[in-house]
């Protein structure tokens, strides 16, 4: 067996204790990746890494190929994941000694997780303990929060909002007019506080939820007048008296 022969055969498992799904990864000499997540009961997940050949590009047409090892492109991958949220971050990624990931290696990568969790909820508490603001709370704290399975304060956003049902914005529950497309969805608020005249038939129409009708239907008053309105404008025909 060549030397050839054995970098190509050379496979390495990269190890994933994260439930975090994460995007394929793209490199010239082997293409695309996809980085193996726990499915749900498992503790890890193994994704087996073999070694590839790069080219050079010397120029004036020529070019050499190079051998990467499967150990070497395990722990690119993982140091790019790892790093993903800045320095010093771990999302339990790493390359095993052997096939499988032993007990100690599970356990270590477990602790450095745990550690770079409970560094993010800090960081979060401190954040809340200021503004209190959850817009600046991240998905990354709270699914740190989550897998140490603490209840934070800042874990859940306390004012939920719905949809515009006019134009589909984020609205808070129970406005009167929608910010955004100027909809009126509450008549009576909005005529209570000024937003429209009061009695008019704007204040009478509304936007409903999907699913309802759109506008209140017209009074006896209203079509009466629409009637009258329409006798007056008839314009007079061939057999109408002088």
């Amino acid at each position: 067996m060549n030397a050839s022969t054995v970098v190509q055969s050379e496979v390495v498992s990269l190890v994933n204790i994260s439930s975090q799904l994460w995007p394929p990864r793209h490199r010239t000499y082997f293409g695309s990746l996809v980085v193996q997540s726990p499915k749900r009961g498992e503790c890890f997940a193994v994704t087996p890494i073999r070694a590839c050949k790069g080219v050079m590009d010397l120029g004036d047409k020529r070019s050499m190929e190079f051998a990467i090892t499967a150990r070497e492109i395990a722990d690119d991958i993982a140091r790019e994941l790892n790093n993903d949220s800045g320095e010093g971050s771990f999302h339990g990624v790493f390359v095993a000694a052997g096939p499988e990931p032993t007990e100690d290696e599970l356990a270590e990568a477990q602790r450095r997780l745990d550690e770079f969790h409970r560094r993010l909820v800090a960081a979060a508490d401190l954040e809340w303990e200021r503004s209190h603001n959850p817009m600046f709370i991240t998905d990354l704290d709270r699914r740190a929060a989550r897998e140490l399975k603490l209840d934070k304060p800042w874990l859940y956003d306390p004012k939920p909002q719905d949809d515009c049902p006019a134009c589909g914005e984020k609205i808070k529950p129970g406005v009167a007019v929608c910010r955004s497309c100027r909809a009126i969805l509450n008549p009576e608020k909005a005529a209570q506080f000024g937003l429209v005249p009061s009695g008019s038939s704007v204040a009478q129409t509304s936007l409903s939820a999907p699913g309802g009708s759109n506008a209140s239907a017209p009074t006896d008053n209203e079509k009466s007048a629409t009637e009258s309105q329409s006798h007056r404008e008839k314009p007079a025909g061939k057999g109408a008296p002088k």
